[in-house]
């Protein structure tokens, strides 16, 4: 599926801005390929970014989709009281906590349109009659996965490849069921040891991510039997990433912790601790996207008043190690530094 890379590494899809055309273009034309994040953006969107990424490259690339879920039926009356509050702190008002399935059925329609060489989807499976229509269209399809179970289903569902998401990965993971009793909404498993419980499992090509910022990971995890690497953290601070200035910022200081967290969008996801983080994490409700959209206009608020505090600052365990940069020198150096790892390996 990646044969024909000059170098195995996939940008990751980071919803909410990060991913770019621009970003993705960079990395196909550097040697690696990526996916752009279809994630809260209407099919339209998603139109005018896929061609302004094909605009930019003649490369490969492909698309991310989230699957959505049920609505959930938990209390939301208390959180919402907490958001009132952070909104009056901000001089805003709190968004409306309501369910969508994030324009999905369109998106997917584009997508098969598009013909694109892959496909991915993230927090559930993909039904098998739109696993079936990609392939008619000639798309390779990319579950990601979290445990050993996940990765049974996407085979079982017609999955061609895995993306094996490790605990250390920023952002949100990509459990299919979020469990509201658990912090982190289920079972962790770092992701070398979830490699090799899944390679168990499954006969299919492996995409690994989480906590990837250094050449001698992607070495790691292709010597442990992925076939590519997949980075977020390591492009937050690139040059054609569209990180917000708050949050690169914050990552280039390098001085918080990650935790998981359900207190910005009701969906177990990695960032760095902050105010908001700690003061609402234990109150907040397992409900995606309701979380989502009552607490984004106090994120874009404090983004605007330039406080890292009530934001959404995603990143992996390791982004104190992540560099900035344009793209393309991020590649090369990860390049560089993959081949040496290799090399000092001896039996």
């Amino acid at each position: 599926m990646f044969e024909d890379l000059c170098f195995p590494v996939l940008v990751a899809p980071m919803a909410g801005g990060p991913t770019t055309p621009e970003l993705v273009a960079a990395v196909v034309e550097a040697g690696g390929s990526g996916f752009l994040a279809a994630g809260y953006l209407k099919a339209g969107a998603l139109d005018d970014r896929i061609e302004r990424t094909r605009a930019l490259t003649n490369g490969r690339f492909g698309v991310n989709l989230f699957v959505p879920g049920a609505e959930s039926t938990e209390d939301l009356s208390g959180y919402v009281r907490r958001i009132e509050a952070e909104a009056e702190r901000y001089g805003t008002e709190p968004g409306h906590p309501h369910w969508d399935d994030d324009d999905y059925r369109a998106k997917l329609d584009l997508v098969a349109s598009q013909r694109l060489p892959f496909v991915s989807f993230t927090f559930d499976l993909p039904s098998p009659h739109d696993v079936a229509r990609l392939h008619e269209a000639g798309s390779k399809v990319i579950v990601t996965v979290t445990n050993p179970v996940e990765a049974v289903q996407a085979a079982v569902a017609g999955a061609d490849a895995l993306c094996v998401q490790g605990f250390e990965a920023g952002a949100h993971r990509g459990l299919f069921a979020d469990d509201p009793r658990d912090p982190a909404g289920g079972a962790t498993f770092g992701l070398l040891a979830l490699l090799r419980l899944v390679s168990a499992e499954v006969d299919l090509p492996l995409i690994a991510a989480g906590g990837l910022v250094h050449g001698a990971d992607i070495a790691a995890v292709l010597t442990a039997g992925a076939v590519a690497a997949q980075l977020g953290t390591a492009f937050l601070r690139a040059d054609e990433a569209g990180t917000q200035p708050v949050h690169r910022q914050a990552l280039a200081d390098a001085g918080r912790a990650t935790e998981f967290t359900r207190a910005f969008s009701g969906r177990p996801a990695r960032g760095l601790v902050n105010r908001f983080l700690t003061e609402n994490s234990g109150f907040a409700p397992a409900a995606y996207p309701q979380i989502h959209h009552l607490t984004r206009p106090v994120r874009a608020a404090a983004s605007t008043a330039g406080d890292p505090e009530a934001m959404n600052l995603w990143a992996g365990q390791t982004y104190p190690l992540a560099t900035s940069g344009p793209a393309a020198g991020i590649i090369a150096r990860l390049r560089e530094q993959a081949r040496a790892a290799a090399g000092q390996v001896k039996f």
